[in-house]
């Protein structure tokens, strides 16, 4: 009589202790159970909506249940992010998540979070350099003849921004703490401006995005004097990468879905496998490469490395230049 008791004793405490892979396998399957929000820290027909969007319709094609693109701008994207970080960590509510994500835990020091240590990251979807862009009528063809015409300029080149803490912002910094050149920043408030006052002749350096340069770059309007990756860029395999002059820099952008913390690692999983999927497909490839990004595929783990890295690292850009916000 004993033997089968025994038995029946073992058998029960294994599914006992099965129950709780189970129910976890059992939520992802059922996840998501209702619309799913995505945060964008931006306006609309920007390239971080963009992304946002194709990412929305990429999961709500697969996993059967509507994602909605929720536009909340301003503060340089922390209002957005705080509203995923106060949102209920079920999986149903999502940020896409950019680098000025990271640059902004230092950028503003009245944040009610920590952006790093309240969200889980999920998936990135793509990294994209800057481009170092002149005016025509600037005399350098080289970065080396760049800075060695700034330097012997000191604060008459003017650089525009799209803003204090935006990405042309903070490639400029970068730029600046590499060369110990001195050019006089001229911020506006947006891309589009200083674009369009660049293309006039009004400022002389930008670093802008690759999607927002890029055209200008091959019809000849601006001169492309690096791209801000290490390496070149396939979008602009003519253009050199900054690294070629200067080893030590590299500024570039990713974009990617992040959650709050405490979010079920098994939803994460599932979400993560669901977006590396959708970078394989040839039509969310291709949209990608439009943008003039590179699809970046990694691990839960490897993106948590890649967001906490890019915090580190322009935490040193921000306090080194004492960069305030506007």
């Amino acid at each position: 009589m004993k033997l089968p008791h025994r038995r029946q004793f073992l058998h029960l405490a294994a599914g006992a202790a099965a129950l709780p892979t189970l129910s976890r396998v059992a939520r992802a399957q059922a996840y998501p159970s209702r619309p799913v929000r995505i945060v964008c820290g931006y306006p609309p027909g920007g390239v971080v909506d963009i992304y946002a969007r194709l990412i929305a319709q990429w999961l709500s094609e697969r996993l059967g249940q509507q994602f909605i693109v929720e536009n909340k701008p301003g503060a340089g994207g922390t209002i957005a992010a705080e509203t995923v970080v106060r949102a209920v960590p079920d999986g149903h509510a999502l940020l896409l998540a950019t680098s000025a994500d990271a640059w902004n835990t230092t950028l503003y020091d009245n944040l009610k979070f920590n952006f790093a240590r309240d969200v889980a990251a999920v998936a990135p979807i793509s990294r994209g350099p800057g481009v170092l862009v002149l005016h025509p009528s600037l005399p350098p063809k080289s970065v080396p003849e760049l800075i060695a015409h700034a330097k012997n300029n000191p604060g008459k080149v003017t650089v525009a921004s799209a803003g204090i803490g935006s990405a042309p912002h903070m490639y400029w910094e970068l730029f600046r703490s590499v060369t110990g050149v001195e050019m006089l920043h001229v911020p506006y408030r947006g891309g589009g401006p200083a674009l369009t006052d660049l293309l006039g002749g009004q400022v002389q350096a930008y670093f802008g995005t690759s999607a927002s340069t890029i055209e200008y770059v091959r019809t000849g309007k601006l001169r492309a004097l690096a791209v801000t990756s290490a390496t070149r860029a396939a979008a602009l395999p003519e253009v050199p990468a900054m690294a070629e002059f200067l080893p030590t820099y590299e500024a570039s952008i990713y974009v990617g879905i992040v959650a709050p913390r405490n979010t079920p690692a098994d939803i994460i999983g599932r979400l993560n496998q669901d977006i590396n999927i959708a970078l394989t497909d040839p039509k969310i490839k291709l949209r990608i490469a439009e943008l003039a990004d590179t699809p970046l595929s990694l691990s839960v783990a490897d993106f948590t490395k890649l967001i906490s890295d890019e915090t580190e690292k322009w935490a040193k850009v921000i306090r080194a230049a004492n960069i305030k916000p506007e």
